[in-house]
């Protein structure tokens, strides 16, 4: 079935390690893109900047999906200063680039077409207000679906391609509400249905038309499904496996209707797959032996064919049930390489499975894998930058015991040639989220650091972390949140036992709820802690909260704790960081996006204020142009420099 997954627009964070100095404080920097401005960072030597050239043009590819006429798929890609959608005929054939923004482009065919018509999502300069447009290839005309100013989002195309399902807020800029519109006509938005404070998503439409899978998010922990009748607008609870609270998603239907195909952590501590009859109302547990989150979906609409992905310890597995509709269901694992899997789609002959596979030791690439006999094929060969890619360093898992005993894993990338003379320094990467997790994924910027300045870098899944369980996934939740800044100074005594890392050299790194971690744990570990990088980081709770978007307000609440209850708002004033600011005495970096909708600006200035008010130097690099994370060229190219030289500066690294 052509289910959401296809159009969700994750916002691009590329999260730098930023520098603090302002335009009026910093010496003339030729190389400063206009849109930054900087206080305390130096000029980017030009000899620091011919090393990351290399590093700084690797490239990499996202399977977009496949064109319906059957001519090859479509990629996400960057060429020029950000990522777009281009055209693949062949496997290993050209990037014939489609659209041409300066914003960064996600989109993907309309199904049940002949004609190359494409829908885009894009919004502007990091503001995450994404807009629907309409892509007429014959014509080559752009048409803009939605009020051009709102918070927009593709939930679900039609099989047939004749309608979809929008998600926007332009109604109060608070409440998204769900509309039906024609992919091809502009302004032709009819309101489906009305929200009131609560989060809904179409998750997938029935073949025949008449029904969409909802489903209604209250937080990371607990959502519900439930269907709704287009004709009539009357919305039904689906009822769920149990009566405990859940996740509940991905989700889709099978051609007949007869079943539902929905992936929930209902029993146990990990998400499973259920197929729900829709006549008996029974939900059958599909994977009970598999001890990890199922997080892919994808169901064909012809065959009934379903795929679906397994996150084991970060790395994916994919599995195939050939006849989805069979009274007893088998499933059987494909085989492919080591890496992080995302994106899958049935081919227009249902005989291939297309995927992004991001492997450890390589950029991301999109691939496809033949269903009957497991071939798999390379869409496109991302280049790496004139580099030798048996340079490339592959993380080895571990795991260390925290305070209370709890084992927290961690990806390790050390340098080939690390040894106890001279030990390597450690920078240590804070996922955000705060639920997300770390993967082993391919970055240039760990590959610059491992083999070019002998770092070693640590990427831990501390408590909160997804893809490990719902108890570990909820021991941060409210009080508890500075137990994962305890495992933090876990990870800073095993780096202590390590022969070849110095524990008197490490830094902290970390993006959104990341950023917040590496404020608390320069707070908490000020003496054991050379310098942190923050990057569109949370300094204040209180004031996070009462400033983040409106539509993110109640959700938010929800996984932190309401600054508005008065026990909840103390515990907040104690955990801030920028409460604790006198505390800080490691070199500190702060980045961030003027436009950010989900942190805002003000608490990268808030922290900077705090910490310079202490006589301590902060690097800042501000960037009008871009939200919560960096995704334009010029201005990740630009943070990589700065993030490079304030870590030589900190680790004393000529």
């Amino acid at each position: 079935m052509r289910t959401s997954s296809l159009f969700i627009i994750l916002p691009l964070i590329i999260l730098s390690f930023p520098l603090r100095t302002s335009a009026a404080d910093s010496a003339p920097d030729p190389r400063r893109p206009a849109a930054i401005e900087t206080e305390e960072v130096p000029p980017v030597p030009a000899e620091l900047q011919a090393r990351l050239a290399q590093y700084q043009n690797l490239r990499a590819a996202g399977f977009a999906g496949w064109d319906p006429a059957g001519r090859g798929i479509l990629i996400r890609t960057r060429f020029g200063n950000s990522l777009q959608l281009h055209r693949v005929y062949e496997p290993g054939g050209r990037r014939e680039q489609i659209t041409f923004f300066d914003e960064p482009v996600d989109g993907g065919f309309i199904p049940g077409t002949k004609d190359e018509e494409i829908l885009l999502s894009m919004s502007s300069g990091g503001n995450e207000n994404t807009q629907v447009y309409f892509l007429d290839r014959k014509s080559f005309q752009t048409s803009l679906l939605t009020d051009g100013k709102s918070r927009c989002g593709i939930n679900v195309v039609r099989e047939d391609g004749s309608q979809m399902v929008i998600s926007t807020n332009q109604r109060n800029g608070r409440d998204t509400d769900l509309f039906l519109a024609d992919p091809r006509k502009p302004a032709s938005l009819k309101m489906l249905m009305q929200t009131d404070k609560e989060f809904w998503f179409a998750a997938d439409w029935s073949l025949d038309g008449k029904t969409l899978l909802l489903t209604r998010t209250v937080s990371a922990n607990e959502s519900y499904p439930a269907l709704l009748d287009i004709d009539s607008g009357k919305r039904t609870e689906l009822p769920r496996v149990n009566e405990e609270k859940a996740s509940y998603g991905p989700m889709a239907f099978t051609p007949s209707g007869e079943f539902i195909y929905i992936v929930a952590d209902a029993e146990g501590e990990f998400s499973q797959l259920y197929r729900r009859n829709q006549k008996s109302g029974e939900y059958q547990n599909l994977t009970p032996d598999i001890p990890w989150d199922v997080n892919g979906l994808e169901i064909d609409s012809k065959t009934g064919q379903v795929a679906f992905s397994v996150n084991e310890d970060g790395a994916s597995k994919v599995f195939l049930i050939s006849k989805g509709e069979a009274p007893e269901p088998t499933r059987r694992e494909l085989k492919l390489p080591l890496g992080i899997v995302s994106s899958l789609e049935f081919s227009p002959d249902s005989k291939h499975l297309g995927f992004t596979l991001a492997r450890p030791d390589a950029p991301a690439d999109a691939y496809s894998v033949k269903l009957e006999t497991g071939e798999l094929t390379r869409w496109t060969f991302s280049e790496v930058g004139g580099l030798n890619p048996a340079s490339f360093v592959t993380p080895t898992r571990i795991r260390f015991k925290s305070f209370d005993d709890r084992e927290i894993p961690a990806h390790v990338y050390r340098p080939k040639n690390a040894s106890a003379k001279p030990k390597a320094p450690v920078l240590i990467n804070i996922h955000g989220g705060p639920e997300g997790q770390a993967q082993p994924y391919f970055t240039g910027a760990t590959q610059f650091y491992v083999n070019e300045l002998g770092i070693a870098v640590i990427y831990p899944n501390v408590r909160g972390t997804s893809g490990y369980g719902k108890t570990y996934l909820k021991l941060d939740n409210a009080e508890k949140r500075e137990d994962s800044v305890k495992d933090i100074g876990a990870l800073l005594d095993w780096i202590a036992t390590q022969e070849d890392l110095d524990a008197s050299r490490v830094a902290v790194t970390g993006g959104s709820y990341g950023g917040y971690m590496v404020l608390a744990s320069l707070v908490h570990y000020p003496d054991r802690i050379k310098a942190g990088v923050d990057a569109v980081g949370i300094a204040n709770f209180i004031t996070f909260l009462e400033k983040t978007s409106a539509y993110r307000q109640d959700l938010r609440r929800v996984e932190y704790g309401d600054e508005r209850d008065p026990k909840m708002r103390a515990i907040f004033e104690r955990i801030s960081p920028a409460n604790s600011a006198e505390k800080i005495r490691s070199d500190l970096l702060v980045v961030h996006g003027k436009n950010d909708p989900r942190v805002p600006f003000a608490e990268a200035q808030q922290i900077a204020e705090k910490v310079r008010s202490q006589n301590r130097p902060v690097w800042t690099v501000y960037a009008a142009n871009e939200g919560h994370g960096f995704g334009k060229k010029e201005n990740v190219d630009y943070l990589r420099a700065v993030e490079v030289m304030f870590l030589k500066k900190s680790f004393g690294i000529e």
